[in-house]
């Protein structure tokens, strides 16, 4: 596989309209409308584009999620008086320890996971209900548009975007209708990405911004939205659990937040820094609702959305160079979360702001925005809990037993953890002793992962260039069926890897149509081949409230 990561605009051949702007930023969730509203409150005449790849602003976000309000209160004072059309305010909490029959509520929360004061909150809604205050400061949102490379100087400086190529056929030929994508050139291109982010992926390796720091590490979550019979929802209520389906080598926990008009959203969250080659994140989250103090609340209901995406969770010690000539980073896409609280969106927020803060006060010059991240209140938040996930590396109990210790000291240890890869975390079959699993029968929706991806609502067009690109099938075949089993077919919540046999022999088939854009695969495939990459804009889930 030949990959062409980014483009130097003197060498493309194709004639491509061109837009240009003081500031592009890639990826319109809460980092990235953060950042633009903050940038036109502050210079009005500063003008700012927004580009999205879901078909609307919204349908590609997906988290838990519980806000802290800080940063939004300081963006936008009056929020309040016109919330989020879900937003509902945290009354109470609970934390559990599982067992396959049971299982006891801690008498004490841990701090992290405290919520007076907090919202639930759709993430996806909010992001919705963003965009328009954004647009009505003058910043211009195009949702449908995949940033599918980066524009380059030839001293390598970033000079924008290339909006990825429409109606291009899978086999490469051009459909007619088709439209090569526009370049969106910029003073300074803003990375609002997410997690794992695929532009952000190559910018970090070609300017060595991680020279620095350790690998980042993610886990993956999965949730669902349901709407369950009368008279079973607290409004406000937020259960949170640890242990059962998970081994006690397996970093995996679930939330669970009651919402208004008889709806919850619940998740399981499975560390992809997990060792066993046949574990299955999806089936942990459809063993936990069948669990006997989870499934009373979800008999008789019907799931209205559902999705999965990765979620970064490597820390301070993880966090790269967020500054490079023309560019910078912010948001999950630095790799801001808060792992022990479960919460990235008041850090995405934050850094945006901080990062608008910079650019309007240096004349749009990215150099320096690195050392005023670190030294801000976000990074002095993750420094704290630097040491807590890392921890359950060595085990759960081993794990709480250090989370404890570091909270009680308020992260002054004296030491830091290191992280690793999570693609070099396997074992080989056959040199991993398997936990027992003790599942249970299932009962609730859905029975399967193709059902799953049904409820995800995703959409691609069949006959589009397969955007999972795999250098070396062979090793799928022979290596990677011999050491590991074929791990992509577990770890996929959306069944997009198979490993089929046919009259031509086995092969793999990647069904990419399923892909609801977690990037599971690019993270943890034991051999470093799979690359995701951008579909054609507007491709994806397109969830309803996650």
């Amino acid at each position: 596989m030949t990959e062409h990561p980014t483009s130097t605009i003197a060498a493309d051949a194709v004639e491509r309209d061109v837009m240009e702007y003081d500031v592009v930023t890639v990826g319109a969730g809460p980092a990235g409308l953060a950042f633009a509203i903050r940038l036109k409150q502050l210079d009005p005449d500063i003008s700012v584009c927004v580009i999205e790849k879901a078909s609307t602003v919204g349908a590609h976000i997906l988290s838990g999620a519980v806000i802290e309000p800080g940063p939004l209160d300081a963006l936008l004072p009056g929020w309040r008086d016109n919330p989020p059309p879900v937003c509902v305010p945290a009354r109470e909490d609970e934390f559990w320890f599982l067992t396959k029959d049971g299982g006891f509520k801690s008498p004490l929360v841990p701090p992290g996971m405290r919520n007076h004061g907090n919202f639930i909150v759709s993430l996806g809604a909010m992001c919705a209900w963003l965009a328009p205050q954004a647009e009505a400061l003058g910043v211009e949102i195009y949702p449908g548009f995949a940033a599918a490379e980066t524009l380059h100087a030839e001293d390598g400086t970033v000079l924008g975007v290339r909006i990825g190529d429409m109606g291009v056929a899978r086999d490469g030929s051009y459909k007619p209708g088709y439209t090569p994508g526009i370049d969106i050139r910029a003073k300074v291109t803003v990375l609002a990405e997410g997690a794992r982010g695929h532009l952000t992926k190559r910018l970090v390796k070609r300017f060595d911004l991680d020279a620095d720091s350790d690998p980042q590490s993610y886990s993956i979550g999965i949730k669902e939205l349901w709407q369950v019979p009368e008279g079973r929802v607290v409004p406000g209520r937020i259960v949170h659990t640890l242990g059962w389906p998970a081994d006690n080598r397996t970093y995996g926990g679930s939330f669970l937040y009651h919402l208004d008009n008889n709806q919850v959203a619940l998740g399981y969250v499975s560390g992809l820094d997990y060792a066993d080659p046949h574990y299955k994140p999806w089936e942990a989250f459809q063993q936990w609702k069948n669990h006997p103090l989870i499934k009373p609340l979800l008999e008789g209901g019907s799931i209205l959305s559902a999705g999965a995406r990765a979620i970064v969770t490597g820390g301070w010690q993880a966090l790269p160079r967020v500054e490079m000539p023309g560019a910078l980073l912010v948001g999950d896409t630095a790799g801001l979360l808060n792992v022990p609280k479960i919460k990235g969106t008041h850090q995405a927020i934050r850094s945006g702001m901080l990062a608008a803060e910079h650019l309007a006060a240096n004349g749009l010059e990215p150099a320096g925005f690195d050392a005023r991240l670190r030294a801000s209140e976000a990074m002095a938040e993750l420094k704290k809990v630097r040491n807590i996930k890392p921890g359950f590396k060595k085990g759960l109990w081993f794990g709480l037993a250090n989370a404890a210790w570091e909270t009680m000291v308020g992260g002054a240890s004296p030491w830091t953890l290191r992280g690793r890869p999570d693609w070099c975390s396997l074992d080989r079959v056959g040199e991993h002793e398997s936990p027992k699993r003790d599942y249970v029968e299932r009962t609730l929706a859905p029975r399967d992962r193709l059902q799953g991806v049904y409820y995800a609502a995703t959409e691609h067009d069949e006959d589009q260039p397969v955007h999972l690109k795999v250098a070396d099938t062979s090793i799928c075949v022979d290596r990677c069926t011999a050491e590991y089993a074929n791990p992509c077919t577990r770890f996929c919540p959306a069944g997009v890897y198979e490993m089929v046999e046919d009259a031509a022999g086995r092969r793999l088939q990647i069904n990419a149509a399923n892909c609801v854009h977690c990037k599971t695969c690019d993270i943890k495939d034991p051999y470093e081949i799979i690359t995701w990459v951008t579909p054609e804009g507007g491709s994806g889930p397109n969830y309803q409230n996650l």
